[in-house]
């Protein structure tokens, strides 16, 4: 699953709990502190993507006449563009490796700027921390669709888009990630 901002914080969260419960973690910051570095680095890796994605579609928008020309697969198209460009702008499209390097990047950061401390090997924290990244994306997709069953049997008919329906949707989807233990 491709990791999206509105997620950051949720996973952002999911990992703070799972640090805060691991008995070889000593915390040394308060638990804000630790989630909002979390979700910051998380929404750099996303901006990362982000970005190629645009300079991907860009760079079909200039060759928009050819591909209709060829009747050329769009899709295909951008997914190995993005492919080939995916080293240039530093993102790794192999999702586990994706969410190592990530875990990676929250523990040497949480480390060396003494939020945590720890005794055992790196590698313990850092699968850790990716293990609360993949039990977060196990979940979501879950608990999304509880929300989204949940609001269709309200008496009052929710639109989507609006600011109720999104109100009540992230109010609903929170707490079937809440029952899930994901946050």
């Amino acid at each position: 699953m491709k990791l999206k901002k509105q997620h950051s914080s949720y996973i952002a969260r999911k990992i703070t709990k799972d640090l805060i419960n691991a008995p070889f973690i000593e915390i040394r910051k308060e638990k804000s502190f630790i989630t909002a570095e979390c979700e910051r680095i998380i929404n750099e890796d996303i901006q990362k993507e982000i970005a190629l994605d645009e300079a991907v579609d860009e760079l079909l928008e200039k060759q928009e006449d050819d591909i209709e020309f060829y009747k050329a697969d769009y899709r295909q198209l951008f997914w190995m563009t993005k492919k080939r460009m995916a080293n240039d702008f530093g993102v790794n499209l192999n999702f586990e490796d994706r969410f190592s390097n990530i875990a990676h990047l929250i523990m040497d950061y949480l480390y060396e700027e003494d939020f945590i401390h720890f005794t055992v090997s790196d590698n313990q924290v850092k699968n850790l921390i990716a293990e609360s990244i993949h039990n977060f994306i196990k979940g979501y997709d879950e608990a999304d669709t509880l929300a989204y069953e949940k609001i269709k049997t309200y008496k009052r008919k929710l639109i989507p888009g609006t600011e109720d329906y999104d109100l009540v949707f992230s109010r609903l989807y929170e707490e079937e990630l809440i029952k899930k233990g994901l946050i």
